[in-house]
């Protein structure tokens, strides 16, 4: 009798950042079944053998190559396929190449029957994420983008380290665009349950440039890898595999991805970088945090900004 997997992810790109996320998704036990589909299908069957031999060391998990009717049954479809980002490129320069790269995509997941969630990586993974859901006529909640919750993570990492502080311990968001019009929410920053303003003086001149300073390596970090070793892999793999498991475990987790806007914020029809609960279902709740006068600024900007790139891209 063979028993139905459950938790069953089908890994779309088995590139850099697929192959890690699929390493991730191993080590950490969450996924059931993983099934790798690529173009270059001898990459996706030597990824699934290699990550095979390593189930001695982890928990129980189904590893195998595979195409899109695989998709049929997988609870999420995780793309992290398209074009990269190459030194001197922004991450919106990608547009026009990787949506039509992912029309191809969704419109061969969808017609293998799949019903469940979309997790994006790819970038723009904001415009990406919109086309995604446009594409694939699933409702909102289930089309989900990695959005900010890398940089968020990069913020935490530096700021702990500024205060030696176990990164766990801070609580900070990075919201907007994942790419250069993204804003730091440093009116909602924590280090433990202490607020930042009671910790250090905000209107310190000199503070104010070293939080101006954090803040741009965490919108630079991109780059400054990009140009050391060609592409950026292991943290976002790591974002997409936390994501997973919001999902799979039904956390209702608060995490900062790409999610739909539909009046929130003042903003409508535009997938960006917010805090949003996540559970079984996708995006359970995008989070409103009351922003002050420089943050919504900062908000409305890169809004527009995406608003017109998409204007362009889909008209």
């Amino acid at each position: 009798m063979t028993i139905k997997c459950t938790n069953k992810v089908a890994l779309i790109g088995t590139g850099f950042v697929g192959s890690s996320y699929a390493f991730a998704l191993l080590n950490q036990g969450i996924a059931h079944e993983l099934v790798l589909i690529d173009m270059n299908k001898d990459k996706a069957d030597g990824d699934a053998r290699d990550l095979s031999h390593g189930l001695a060391f982890a928990s129980p998990m189904k590893i195998h190559a595979g195409d899109y009717s695989d998709c049929q049954d997988a609870d999420l479809v995780v793309i992290t396929a398209g074009a990269n980002q190459k030194p001197g490129e922004t991450r919106l320069d990608l547009v026009e190449k990787n949506i039509k790269i992912f029309k191809g995509i969704v419109d061969e997941v969808m017609a293998s029957g799949f019903n469940g969630i979309f997790l994006v990586a790819t970038n723009p993974v904001d415009i990406l994420t919109y086309a995604t859901w446009k594409f694939s006529g699933l409702p909102k909640e289930r089309v989900i983008g990695s959005g900010t919750i890398l940089d968020t993570a990069r913020l935490r990492y530096l700021v702990g380290e500024h205060f030696d502080i176990d990164t766990r311990n801070i609580h900070a968001y990075i919201m907007g665009e994942h790419g250069d019009t993204e804003f730091p929410v440093w009116s909602h920053t924590t280090i433990g349950a202490s607020h930042l303003s009671e910790l250090i003086d905000m209107e310190n001149e000199d503070i104010q440039n070293k939080l101006d300073e954090i803040f741009l390596n965490v919108r630079d970090a991109a780059y400054h890898i990009i140009e050391r070793k060609g592409a950026t892999y292991y943290g976002i793999a790591m974002g997409l595999a936390r994501i997973t498991r919001a999902i799979f475990n039904n956390e209702n987790s608060i995490l900062t991805v790409s999610s739909l806007l539909q009046g929130e914020y003042g903003q409508d029809d535009v997938y960006i970088g917010v805090p949003a609960i996540i559970n079984r279902e996708g995006v359970r709740k995008v989070v409103e945090l009351p922003l002050n006068e420089k943050e919504r600024q900062q908000f409305e900007h890169s809004s527009g900004t995406l608003k017109k790139v998409m204007e362009n891209a889909f008209s």
